[in-house]
């Protein structure tokens, strides 16, 4: 039972005086723009933007902003401006085979069509701490060359061509939107994607990290990670033809499984999906693991694991609603702590009236 209490209004006001005093820091010190979060901190406003399910960059960065460095909280701010938007129309599928490319790499071939495109990336610098960047100095720029970028078919596509990796088939029914209506269970995969794209990087990454461990028996291979830009088009009725809205960065991870078969089926690979707004590919490649585990019955596996269970995984991925429900437990809950209080009280006095005789 939660009992509604009112808090002193002056009290309140002065407590949101104080964050934003908290928040602003030193005023010696130039006050950080919206700009500069959006330009030079470019991965947490991917993650806040994928999280939140809103391309802005510009929102997602004034969300950090206002929430003073809190992800989480950047994140809720963002949903709640999205829930205030119109829908206008459906967007038609993204085509990421045609990709602008940022970066590219494949962890199952040495040599693909198209080669691997290194890209901006943390995976080769030492994790020492660059004091350089105390002197805000200015960073050279990368060697630019004349290398014209080759088209890059999939990866994954060159396992299909063999049969040797199951083939997905496109869901052309309309796909229930989780944003509008509640999640049911079992859920669809299209459904599952949704919820893992808007679910905690954190969280999907250890639940990856835990089918790595023995807990899901899932052997994964990074077949092919992608980074770059994608064209967004609607297709409007009144119009008859579709029109291009203009480009998004978003970060796309297949990974290729182990092999199902039976006696009368060939052995084929699986594979799990991942995709987030941005630069996020830890979050596409925690989501990817995942989405793999959550096809277990798919595949006739034994579901044993947490990664495996569906409920578990969908209804505790969202940050928004796990931060929510914990910091409830912020209110009064004078009533039920008087009533616990009590009870322990009197389970108490027949031990204590032994004691004492």
């Amino acid at each position: 039972m939660y009992v509604a209490v009112k808090g002193g209004e002056q009290a309140i006001d002065n407590a949101h005086r104080l964050l934003a005093k908290k928040r602003r820091g030193d005023t010696a010190i130039t006050e950080l723009s919206v700009e500069q979060i959006r330009q030079q901190l470019p991965l947490a406003v991917a993650r806040v933007m994928s999280e939140g399910s809103l391309y802005d960059e510009e929102l997602a960065a004034l969300a950090i902003k206002q929430a003073a460095g809190d992800l989480v909280e950047a994140i809720f701010l963002l949903r709640a401006y999205r829930t205030t938007l119109p829908r206008f129309s459906p967007s038609m599928p993204i085509d990421t085979a045609q990709m602008v490319l940022s970066r590219r790499l494949s962890a199952t071939f040495k040599d693909v069509p198209g080669g691997q495109l290194l890209g901006p990336t943390f995976d080769y610098t030492h994790r020492l701490l660059d004091f350089a960047l105390l002197a805000d100095g200015e960073y050279p720029g990368p060697q630019t060359t004349e290398t014209r970028l080759e088209p890059c078919p999939r990866v994954l596509g060159l396992l299909a061509k063999e049969g040797l990796i199951k083939n997905e088939s496109d869901d052309t029914g309309s796909v229930a939107d989780i944003t509008r209506d509640p999640l049911e269970y079992p859920a669809s995969r299209a459904q599952r994607l949704q919820a893992l794209a808007r679910g905690d990087e954190g969280f999907l990454l250890a639940l990856g990290y835990s089918t790595q461990r023995g807990y899901g028996r899932n052997h994964p291979f990074a077949g092919e990670i992608r980074i770059g830009d994608v064209e967004v088009w609607i297709d409007p009725e009144e119009l008859g033809f579709p029109v291009c809205l203009g480009r998004i960065e978003v970060t796309e991870c297949e990974m290729v499984n182990q092999f199902v078969g039976s006696g009368t089926e060939l052995a084929q690979f699986t594979r799990g999906y991942g995709l987030a707004f941005g630069h996020a590919e830890r979050k596409a490649m925690g989501m990817a693991l995942v989405d793999r585990s959550l096809r277990a019955a798919e595949f006739n596996e034994e579901v044993v694991s947490p990664a495996q269970q569906e409920e578990f995984v969908l209804a505790h991925c969202d940050n928004v609603e796990a931060a929510g429900f914990v910091s409830h437990l912020k209110l009064p809950h004078y009533v039920d702590f008087q009533s616990e209080l009590e009870l322990i009280r009197k389970l108490r006095q027949p031990a204590e009236g032994t004691r004492h005789e």
